[in-house]
């Protein structure tokens, strides 16, 4: 159905007085696999055919009949995709002549056309953009992941989910919901600053109270994800030379942000629960921390830690930001309670994701804090995106309302906890020499090879066979060299993959 040859034209019966024929073949790239309906492949073909000018204006389509039989579809799909384009002023349709090309539309595209010519005619010295910029900021140590890591057959990389655990179902219900006439006329207007009030009483309601935070809808806005949150944060509380503390290792899009503001980053070092209470705290204005799930060691901070921590920051007048990824996917009993449930000053500013535990592309996020930051949090965010995607916000408070959320962290930690048991078996099989902490909960390891290992070569090496890690220098402020952390990510590999991928990384590192 791919195929480019030539293939003569449709031919419905009736006389056919145009200038030149149309080999219709070509222009339909029909495939079963497809996720999308053949009605939805028919128009998507032929809008693409008109916006590109494949077909002219006035250009006569073969009836649905003729079309249907070309396609080996049914002819109600055809008949159902030209309905839809005359809706949308693609096509018209004549008594007589059946469904042509619209010239309304044809003459915009070439209108369109016409200009972007004229522009591109006008201007023939490019700009020095490396000139133009305030900042490179390709430049930046990030985490990198191969765009098609869902083609390998051993993806140990972390931040992805696994599509055989989305519950497909239920968030189709609630975006079905969400599209019903009373709702659309909820969300579809402009909120400005403003979020859905169903998805803060949710979070009220739902998601905060289970880590202890209390906190009326004043102290609640919505982002588009944690990291949204983050640089908002940045830009309110980092001033050039202000001296911010963040663990090492950390989480490297974190540091990134704060040195694009031109902090004085302090590397926190990590004992085995966490960061320690003392001199590395010093003039430290702003504190950024994973206390529940450490980034990327996954200790989790004691309970003891955390209020010394907080007195500190109250005899040193310290904000501290507490990033509570992955808090909900605990293996053993109930989480530690988190540093804003602990909070009596209004010191802690709490950012929280649905995107580890629902999914990463929804981008969904939410910060707390005190109500004078949260009402310049709106105020910054109306200057940068006004607020995030409504139909999302109430499809995802949708899915909280009716305990689909409930159901899928069940779910999940039950699948994580199975696959982080192979994993740490399969480990201790084929590399026992490799250290790590058993896993109280989350989606990753952290892992320490012995003494000399460069884990940015072992990493490409096991991407050749299939096999995909995450090397652990991007993660350190100065990190060792060579550097012998990594981490596996569990997240988006089968539990019966998991044996296998080990045993290949074992026998690359051997040798």
């Amino acid at each position: 159905m791919h195929s480019r040859k030539r293939s003569p034209p449709i031919d419905d019966g009736s006389p056919r007085p145009k200038p030149r024929q149309i080999l219709w073949h070509p222009l339909f790239a029909l495939d079963p696999r497809d996720d999308a309906s053949l009605q939805l492949q028919i128009r998507r073909s032929l809008v693409t055919a008109i916006l590109d000018k494949h077909l002219r204006a006035a250009t006569r389509l073969p009836s649905s009949r003729a079309l249907s039989r070309h396609l080996g579809v049914a002819r109600n799909t055809v008949t159902l995709a030209y309905r839809q384009l005359v809706d949308e002023g693609f096509i018209v349709a004549h008594a007589r002549s059946g469904y042509v090309v619209s010239s309304d539309v044809a003459d915009r595209i070439i209108a369109k056309a016409s200009l972007r010519q004229d522009n591109t005619a006008a201007s023939s010295v490019r700009p020095n953009w490396s000139t133009k910029l305030s900042g490179h900021f390709i430049d930046q140590r990030n985490i990198q992941k191969p765009p098609d890591w869902y083609t390998y057959p051993y993806p140990f990389i972390y931040g992805q989910s696994d599509p055989a655990l989305f519950p497909t179902a239920d968030w189709r219900e609630c975006s079905r919901n969400a599209l019903a006439v009373l709702a659309i006329r909820d969300w579809s207007a402009d909120m400005i600053d403003g979020d859905d009030a169903m998805l803060i009483e949710q979070l009220q309601q739902r998601i905060l109270p289970r880590r202890g935070i209390f906190v009326a809808a004043d102290q609640i806005m919505i982002t588009i994800g944690a990291q949204h949150a983050l640089y908002m944060l940045a830009e309110l509380l980092v001033r050039p030379g202000k001296i911010v503390g963040i663990e090492n290792p950390g989480y490297p899009d974190a540091r990134n942000i704060f040195t694009m503001r031109g902090a004085a980053l302090r590397a926190l070092p990590l004992t085995r629960d966490g960061i320690a209470i003392d001199e590395s705290l010093a003039d430290c204005g702003l504190v950024y921390l994973t206390p529940s799930h450490q980034c990327p060691t996954s200790s989790t901070l004691p309970l003891a830690t955390r209020e010394a921590l907080l007195d500190h920051a109250e005899r040193h007048d310290m904000i501290i930001i507490e990033d509570d990824y992955e808090s909900e996917l605990k293996f053993d009993g109930s989480p530690t309670p988190a540093l804003k449930s602990l909070d009596r000053s209004d010191r802690v500013v709490y950012v929280g994701s649905l995107s580890k535990s629902l999914a990463p592309g929804l981008r969904i996020g939410y910060v707390v804090g005190a109500p004078e930051l949260i009402t310049e949090c709106r105020a910054l965010r109306r200057l940068m995106v006004r607020h995030p995607p409504a139909n999302n916000q109430r499809a995802a408070a949708l899915f909280l309302a009716l305990g689909h959320h409930d159901a899928l962290i069940r779910r999940l930690t039950a699948v994580l906890a199975e696959r982080a048991a192979v994993l740490t078996a399969a480990l201790a099989r084929h590399v026992p020499e490799l250290r790590f902490q058993q896993p109280r909960g989350g989606s990753s390891l952290w892992i320490e090879g012995p003494e000399g290992l460069d884990t940015r070569r072992l990493a490409e090496a096991a991407r050749r066979a299939g096999v995909l890690i995450e090397p652990g220098d991007v993660f350190f402020d100065t990190p060792p060299a060579p550097c012998p952390f990594f981490r596996l990510g569990y997240s988006s590999i089968a539990a019966n993959q998991i044996d296998t991928g080990i045993r290949k990384l074992a026998a690359l590192l051997h040798a």
